[in-house]
């Protein structure tokens, strides 16, 4: 129902593209929505099982901890289990990275400097060419190289810059290119700061994310702004909410930030009152029942949930399914923007769910049509082509 407005739009920063498994990054692919596992990587089936909770939240790549021999004989079973690529994440040891890119790793997550002599990062991109591997430099202001704390005293934008294009030098310097970078921070200033920064001197995708951003909540605010700054000025190419949380909640709220900025469609979007005494039902139980309801839906549609008419007719103009709180226990239902029809209110929640879920067929539809469409041009071109 929403329409494109030239207020809403977003002049996404040029960059070069790479793949991280069958995910494009870069370039004007959609922005990617990533998570980390935390269970044990040599547990492999609840590694698997974490993942694909991920999978139905919705992410797109999953990062999982190889810091030693037995995680990276792990990695082959999980990257075979799973629908989505992913990225081993490597510190120092140089073999690691090298079983990682083996066992099937769509990305190696290192830092080119840290990980020893010239010898070993060249085996290192050996085994990434050989095998398909894209690689992350991930500069984090928690662990800066020493020699660069000496220079600027403290980690400073110019720091993780520096960091940054020195660890993307190494591996230019051995003809490899297929890389992103992300300077990371827990301070949300330093690290929109440094993405800024880095965004300006270089071409390279970018992965954004506000390291260490705390709990479910105080994380979620922080990396709202954070990364909600970013993406708006068009910086960023695949991003992380790093949550002390479960994995797939950090999935949820990225792809809420993307939402909410227009960059991602996915599933139902809820537009709803705070509620008040002027609501005609109770909005808050209301709102989470139907996220709840409408969780398995991966087709985008906008749902508005209002409590009463003050402002319900006017959202619903914005969304494909609208409910506006109305008097003597009925509530209006409103579809495409117009008032539709009535509903009492012990019925409402069901009727909404069914509302939507027959939408959706019918988006579902449309969709499948147009691509069919599509395919049979492609295939007429082609025939007389021939």
């Amino acid at each position: 129902m929403s329409s494109y407005r030239p207020y809403q739009h977003i002049e996404r920063r040029k960059s070069r593209q790479i793949h991280v498994g069958k995910v494009p990054v870069g370039g004007d692919a959609p922005v990617s929505v990533q998570t980390m596992t935390n269970t044990l990587t040599t547990d492999a089936e609840a590694t698997i099982a974490q993942i694909r909770r991920a999978e139905l939240a919705g992410v797109d790549i999953v990062r999982v901890s190889c810091p030693d021999e037995e995680s990276t004989a792990a990695l082959a079973e999980i990257v075979r289990e799973v629908n989505v690529p992913i990225v081993a994440d490597i510190h120092f040891h140089y073999k690691r990275a090298i079983e990682a890119a083996q066992a099937g790793a769509a990305c190696l997550r290192i830092n080119p400097g840290n990980i020893g002599s010239p010898e070993r990062v060249r085996e290192v991109v050996r085994a990434a060419k050989d095998h398909g591997c894209s690689i992350r430099i991930g500069v984090n202001a928690g662990s800066l190289e020493k020699h660069l704390l000496e220079k600027y005293g403290e980690p400073n934008p110019d720091a993780l810059v520096e960091s940054a294009l020195e660890h993307a030098k190494i591996l230019q310097d051995h003809d490899f290119h297929e890389f992103k970078i992300s300077v990371k921070a827990s301070d949300v200033f330093l690290a929109v700061a440094a993405y800024q920064q880095l965004a300006e001197v270089c071409d390279h995708p970018l992965h954004i994310g506000i390291t260490e951003a705390g709990s479910r909540r105080a994380g979620t605010v922080k990396s709202s702004i954070g990364l909600g700054n970013l993406l708006w000025a068009g910086v960023g190419d695949t991003m992380r909410v790093s949550l002390s949380a479960e994995p797939e909640e950090e999935v949820l709220v990225g792809w809420d930030i993307l939402k909410s900025l227009g960059l991602r469609h996915r599933g139902v979007k809820i537009i709803s009152c705070p509620s008040c005494a002027r609501q005609g039902f109770n909005v808050i139980q209301t709102v989470q029942t139907l996220e709840d309801r409408l969780a398995h839906i991966q087709t985008p549609l906008t749902l508005s949930i209002i409590g009463c008419v003050v402002n319900g007719p006017g959202e619903a103009l914005m969304t494909d399914i609208g409910l506006t709180g109305g008097g003597s226990g009925r509530h209006m239902v409103y579809s495409a923007g117009r008032q539709d029809h009535t509903i009492p209110a012990d019925d409402m929640i069901e009727h909404i769910v069914d509302l939507v879920e027959k939408k959706v067929e019918v988006l579902q539809a449309e969709d499948a049509a147009r691509k069919a469409e599509a395919e049979a041009e492609a295939q007429a071109v082609l025939s007389t082509a021939l």
